[in-house]
């Protein structure tokens, strides 16, 4: 016979797998709630296929007389504006907002053309891959395809200079893009990697906040994942692929992220990187994730300069 603490254990862990296994799975759709002209930037609503035809919707954001844009790929459950997270229903990490709308303002101001866009399954784009999110950037690494051949298409930027701006799950996805599709990189100029992360950073810390036996909750959440998606918790990761990534890239991460270990993990990610020209950044006095994500919204000056510096 279990003991009661045994079952209550096995409880909480059964909980902390099934959450992060159904998120890695397929996220969460949410709404795009903030538009540029409200921060006074002219706009266009674009539209176009990611590289295995999913459309994929999003916003086209003019700078006058501009020869350079700079292509934005969100985190998982956000889309193209930001998170909802001060609504209902999606308080889960931390109950405020994320809105990436400044952090285009800035790039606007600076001279940049954008390209925005939501991912597959996220915001206002199609469904694809059957509504699942694989390997925590794997398909996704298509949509990121899709968006450089949308700007390399396009009259206004066509000629332009790239960069990319690349979150979380976004970040992952370039990372994947990189690896899985390199010929459509040649050419881009500069990449700034927001808290890019693997998924068993989640699963051990959380397993380390609940009290749980790590190696048990790594192996139930390996078998559970794999149960919903044919995929393993050890190709949920970007390491073993960021030797891919060779162009000058800046990485920024809250270094006491309550949610990964971020000096293990983010380094980790970061120390593979091929590119001559890196750097990171440690953002200070927060142990929000989602703060993260808010950060050059607040402080545009380091994406300001890094682009300016290379793209």
């Amino acid at each position: 016979m279990c003991a009661p603490n045994d079952n209550k254990g096995n409880q909480v862990m059964e909980q902390l797998v099934e959450s992060y296994a159904q998120l890695f799975k397929n996220g969460q759709r949410s709404p795009v709630l903030r538009r540029p002209d409200q921060y006074g930037m002219q706009y266009e609503d674009i539209w176009f296929p990611s590289l295995d035809g999913t459309i994929l919707q999003g916003w086209f954001i003019p700078a006058v007389n501009s020869k350079k844009v700079i292509i934005a790929n969100h985190p998982m459950t956000c889309n193209r504006y930001g998170y909802p997270g001060h609504l209902e229903g999606y308080e889960g990490f931390g109950g405020f907002e994320v809105n990436f709308l400044p952090d285009y303002k800035a790039l606007h101001d600076a001279g940049y053309n954008i390209i925005c866009y939501d991912l597959r399954n996220h915001g206002l784009s199609d469904q694809g891959t059957g509504g699942m999110c694989g390997a925590l950037g794997y398909y996704e690494a298509r949509d990121v395809v899709g968006s450089i051949n949308y700007a390399r298409s396009r009259p206004e930027t066509k000629d332009n200079e790239i960069g990319l701006l690349s979150r979380c799950m976004g970040g992952n996805a370039t990372i994947h893009a990189m690896t899985l599709f390199p010929k459509y990189f040649e050419g881009i100029k500069a990449l700034i990697l927001l808290q890019a992360v693997s998924g068993h950073a989640f699963v051990e810390k959380g397993a380390i906040n609940a009290g749980l036996d790590v190696q048990a909750t790594v192996t139930a959440f390996d078998k559970r994942i794999y149960e919903l998606t044919g995929f393993r918790l050890e190709e949920l990761t970007p390491i073993p692929l960021a030797k891919n990534v060779a162009m000058p890239t800046l990485f920024a991460q809250v270094r006491k992220d309550v949610l990964i270990d971020a000096e293990k993990d983010t380094q980790a990610i970061f120390d593979a990187l091929s590119s001559k020209e890196k750097e990171m950044i440690w953002i200070e006095g927060t142990t929000r994730r989602f703060d993260g994500y808010n950060y050059f919204a607040e402080k545009p000056s380091e994406m300001i300069q890094w682009f300016n510096k290379y793209v």
